[in-house]
């Protein structure tokens, strides 16, 4: 079990690294800026929240492989299919990443700064689902969480689902429909939130506003 839980490690390295540290400095090698824009909202809000979140869904995926070797029991004793799949799941996560950041361009961003007006990516991986990004990062959770199962993971996993659902929900869709109006309410209508298909901007006279 050490075996996959230092590879877990390495894994999760490469990615903050390429996905964070590359794409900062890619980032603002083409534009000036790295993109990072911090925590959004007051303390305590729902925007804020997801910022905290998201934090703890980070040290969490370095937290739980750690403990794992210094024996913190996991919830998979002796399977190393599902740790095997984790690694595959963790890959891909890894690729998309690094794919959808690619086709976000110059508009790519950690955070949001409610002042500012980037390009709405609408190409690519865009073309399908709003927030690939971020669906790539829950896939690279899913896979990190399968190859060290124990209860640390599998925390971490859900504080960053719930952060990616805040984020998305709370602060990026409502100020990317202030900022493009009708431009995004009618991309979102046919592209998912996190998944093709699933998740679209329904018009007003459909009821709510999403689903």
């Amino acid at each position: 079990m050490t075996g996959w839980a230092w590879a877990a490690l390495g894994m999760y390295a490469v990615w903050l690294v390429a996905a964070f540290g590359v794409r900062a400095l890619v980032q603002r090698r083409r534009t000036g800026d790295t993109g990072f824009r911090g925590l959004s909202g007051s303390p305590g809000s729902a925007a804020w929240w997801a910022g905290v979140l998201f934090v703890v869904a980070l040290l969490g995926a370095v937290a739980a492989p750690v403990a794992t070797l210094v024996g913190l029991p996991v919830l998979a004793e002796g399977a190393p299919a599902v740790y095997g799949i984790g690694a595959a799941i963790t890959v891909l996560g890894i690729i998309g990443t690094l794919v959808a950041q690619k086709a976000m361009g110059a508009s790519w961003r950690v955070g949001v700064d409610t002042d500012e007006r980037t390009a709405l990516v609408m190409s690519g991986p865009f073309a399908h689902v709003r927030n690939p990004i971020f669906t790539a990062m829950v896939t690279t959770g899913l896979g990190l969480a399968l190859m060290v199962p124990n209860v640390l993971a599998s925390a971490a996993l859900v504080a960053l689902i719930v952060a990616v659902e805040l984020q998305v929900r709370v602060v990026e869709e409502p100020y990317l429909r202030r900022t493009h109006g009708e431009t995004y309410l009618s991309y979102g209508s046919r592209s998912g939130r996190f998944l093709p298909g699933i998740g679209y901007i329904r018009s007003e006279t459909e009821g709510p506003s999403s689903r």
